[in-house]
């Protein structure tokens, strides 16, 4: 176990193999703090008792959360509406169906981002924040052509600071969809 020692302050932790782990397990190191494939290794102090930063992401299961509301289209395949994962939602990608009928609201792109949009919304909801809560965003455009027709729309949908984003033209989407969209929101 690391220790600090004395009234020096110096910082003793026990010699560790990194060789050993690399590609094995992740390290994580913060001010304080170092993880390293499960083990936790802290200052003991009484003054500095609890770690105070922390950088790591579990890849625990049970860290994972499903969202998921009837009020957005369901999945169309293995895979969740929306993930909690270490204090950020993962929507999955979302089309411009009607969730009552699993149709296109109609073949116009403006018609899909809307709906997009709304339906985004309904699982942001779900997943317990709301469109000033994302962070990152991806669109995939079947046209790229579309793309200031959709700038115009998504603007609607996200306060200032706008979220991070990228956009593309894809060969093609499901369903021949003209438009999908995923996003990363802070919780």
């Amino acid at each position: 176990m690391a220790a600090w020692s004395g009234a020096t302050r110096s910082f003793c932790m026990p010699a560790i193999d990194l060789g050993r782990l690399r590609g094995r397990a992740p390290i994580a190191f913060g001010a304080g703090f170092a993880s390293i494939a499960g083990a936790s290794f802290r200052r003991l102090s009484p003054s500095l008792s609890k770690p105070f930063a922390s950088l790591g992401i579990s890849t625990d299961a049970s860290v994972k959360e499903v969202v998921q509301t009837e009020k957005a289209p369901a999945a169309l395949g293995p895979y969740s509406q929306a993930i909690k994962a270490n204090n950020l939602l993962f929507v999955s990608g979302v089309l411009g169906l009607v969730p009552e009928t699993g149709k296109f609201v109609s073949d116009s792109v403006e018609d899909q981002t809307e709906q997009v949009l709304k339906n985004m919304g309904e699982i942001l909801k779900a997943g317990g924040v709301n469109y000033s809560n994302v962070v990152k965003t991806t669109i995939l455009l079947a046209d790229l052509k579309d793309f200031k027709a959709v700038n115009e729309i998504y603007a609607k949908y996200f306060p200032s600071p706008s979220p991070a984003r990228a956009t593309y033209q894809v060969a093609a989407l499901p369903m021949d969809a003209k438009i999908e969209i995923e996003c990363i929101a802070a919780l």
